[in-house]
């Protein structure tokens, strides 16, 4: 009989930053008991995903196994890690822990979906163990940019894994916990097999900087400023919001708090006690009649979002307030990668209305959340694993972070979505690869990413459309002339006359021509007309648009 082992097994968040899903099981194999460690969305962009509302990772692995998951542990509040437990909920069932905080978050996220916020339970901190199963699972307080995060010490018969979750070294965060190397220490005394670890900024050869050095950075800017100022960060990052809030305060500023986002969050930081002396805010309304040079806008849409608050002042009025010249627009945030047009497009607009735009080249104004190259070898030597599992972050991130705990003497293995590792050894070993991918929620419904209804919609968005109508009498003939409808196409080709002229004269000409057994076969007319369609619009506009065939038979 096999013997029980140690499993990891990332579904999303590892070859990747975004949708994190990662699975640990112990057990026989293919019998383990299991657990999930977080449960994020990504963002879609045009390009790739028109149209759809999120991404998260396809869980179809975990969904067939619902049956031996015992828990999801949630390690903070960021949307990357917490959005899409209510969607995935009803698949998996299983009770969902986490610290205060996120759990307000979640219970507002499952409330939303008409679940129920029981579900969500709220655990302590460290030294408190939550039992599931064949794991006793630990919340481990560290610093990142949203306020009580923490790793993750799973511990099972196999030996302890300490999951680091997002996080910096930070000793004074302004908001939440700082990092506590003697609590690692502790935590790590016992013997480590794997740390499984934040990959994010391991290519940043500096040590990371505070959250508590871009405060006076950030006051002094405001104090100069002369008009209106306004700032954007992530939501999520209460501190920073904090900071601003405090910024503007000292300047005899009054502030506002606009988009759901950010009032959402601070209001979820002070029900939970974390948030304490954050400056008064009055709404938008009152704002309407303060003097201009005597307010701060704090804004949502950092990342360029077409509906945040951010890009609705830079296109126009938000709620009775708009950016005018003379106004101060700070972006306290980095740019995501992939992030940079929306970005630009909303700093161009703004400069279009003769807003001064400050953004964070000089490095003044933003730290980062997570640990840079320095700070992950701090963390390596501070645990001392067996082995050390690179995630959260690109394939390009995993690898030179495997390449470090090379370098520092330890076992480092390349795991990215889909990869099993057995734990159970002194060395990591692939057991299996999983087949992983995307979900879309689009609008309501969750599709996949096979199921072609993106991709149709990608090639809609570059091809465009043509619908063609023709109708059969009783006898199989054609009951008057085929007529098209365009979406997306020009209306004129190179012949200078009416695309829609061309493509019904030239379907007209195959219908009066086709033979008996063809117009019996709507197979056969369809594929026929189709072909026609992409032809001749080939011909008169050099492209071939997607096309679809109704034939409706009088009976």
């Amino acid at each position: 009989m096999s013997s029980e082992r140690l499993i990891y097994l990332p579904l999303g968040g590892a070859g990747e930053i975004g949708m994190n899903a990662y699975v640990y099981g112990y057990g026989k194999p293919g019998q383990e008991r299991l657990i999930l460690v977080d449960l994020g969305v990504t963002f879609p962009d045009m390009d790739s995903s028109p149209g759809v509302d999120l991404i998260f990772a396809d869980i179809t692995w975990l969904k067939e196994r619902a049956d031996r998951l015992e828990a999801i542990f949630v390690t903070h509040a960021h949307e990357d890690h917490v959005g899409a437990v209510a969607h995935c909920y009803e698949a998996l069932g299983a009770p969902i822990y986490a610290r205060a905080f996120t759990a307000n978050i979640a219970r507002r996220k499952m409330e939303d979906h008409g679940h129920p916020t029981e579900a969500v339970r709220t655990a302590s901190a460290w030294p408190e163990q939550i039992k599931a199963g064949p794991f006793t699972v630990g919340f481990l307080p560290v610093s990142h940019s949203i306020p009580e995060s923490a790793g993750l010490v799973i511990d099972s018969a196999a030996g302890r894994v300490v999951h680091t979750g997002d996080f910096k070294l930070d000793a004074n965060p302004v908001v939440g916990e700082p990092f506590d190397p003697d609590l690692w220490a502790e935590v790590a005394k016992p013997g480590v097999k794997a740390l499984v670890c934040d990959s994010t900024n391991v290519f940043s050869a500096h040590p990371g900087r505070s959250e508590s050095e871009v405060g006076p950075e950030i006051t002094k800017l405001v104090q100069d400023a002369s008009g209106m100022v306004i700032a954007t960060t992530f939501a999520s990052n209460v501190a920073r919001v904090k900071t601003l809030a405090e910024a503007g305060h000292r300047a005899g500023r009054s502030v506002v708090l606009l988009g759901r986002a950010m009032r959402r969050m601070i209001e979820a930081a002070t029900e939970t006690g974390i948030l304490t002396g954050f400056p008064k805010v009055i709404s938008a309304e009152e704002a309407v009649d303060v003097p201009r040079q005597n307010l701060m806008l704090l804004v949502t849409g950092s990342q360029g979002e077409r509906r945040a608050a951010s890009a609705q002042l830079a296109r126009g009025k938000y709620r009775g307030l708009e950016a005018k010249e003379g106004d101060l627009f700070l972006f306290s945030s980095k740019t995501i990668p992939g992030n940079e047009r929306g970005v630009i497009r909303i700093i161009n607009q703004l400069s279009e209305k003769g807003v001064d735009v400050v953004d964070d080249s000089s490095g003044l104004y933003h730290v980062s959340g997570h640990a840079n190259r320095p700070d992950l070898e701090k963390v390596h030597a501070l645990v001392d694993p067996q082995m050390v599992i690179p995630m959260h972050g690109e394939h390009r991130h995993l690898r030179e972070h495997a390449k470090l705990a090379e370098a520092g003497g330890r076992t480092g293995i390349l795991a990215v979505n889909g990869t099993m590792l057995d734990l159970s050894g002194d060395a990591p070993a692939v057991v299996d690869y999983v087949e992983t991918g995307r979900t879309y929620l689009d609008g309501t419904v969750q599709i996949g990413a096979l199921d072609g209804v993106v991709r149709d919609r990608i090639r809609m968005a570059l091809n465009g459309h043509v619908t063609v109508t023709v109708i059969l009498d009783e006898e199989d003939e054609p009951l008057g002339e085929p007529w098209c409808d365009t979406t997306g196409l020009s209306e004129m080709g190179v012949s200078r006359a009416s695309l829609v002229e061309v493509l019904e004269e030239d379907l007209n000409q195959f219908l009066m021509r086709a033979d008996a057994k063809t117009l019996r076969d709507d197979d056969k007319i369809e594929e026929a007309l189709r072909r026609i369609v992409r032809q001749s619009a080939k011909v008169e506009l050099g492209k071939k648009p997607e096309v679809t065939v109704v034939v409706s038979r009088m009976r």
